[in-house]
């Protein structure tokens, strides 16, 4: 195992992480529902950067299966993240006053 690539996993794991708690940290503090999911999206995107490694390395799986699940759950973070910025999440706080 090539120790330069774990440490830049982990740097890339631990920044993802940073951001989810960031984003969680906004959702909680405002009650943005974005926010909730970009944290979520931005976890999912996290754990993906280093699963690929660890079905390989540690369950024995192909690479070729482990590179496919490792890109699905980066894609489905990627949706979340889209799906903050353009799905119908309701809006608070806007109700009767005519904004």
């Amino acid at each position: 195992m090539h120790i330069e690539l774990v440490i830049a996993k982990l740097v890339t794991v631990g920044l993802g992480l940073l951001i989810t708690y960031q984003a969680y940290k906004g959702y909680r503090t405002y009650g943005s529902e974005p926010m909730r999911y970009v944290a979520i999206g931005f976890l999912f995107i996290s754990i993906g950067s280093v699963i690929e490694g660890i079905l390989f390395d540690v369950f024995d799986l192909s690479i070729f299966l482990a590179g496919t699940i490792q890109t699905a759950i980066v894609a489905i973070g990627m949706l979340v993240i889209l799906y903050s910025l353009y799905g119908e999440i309701p809006q608070q706080g806007n109700e009767g006053d005519g904004t």
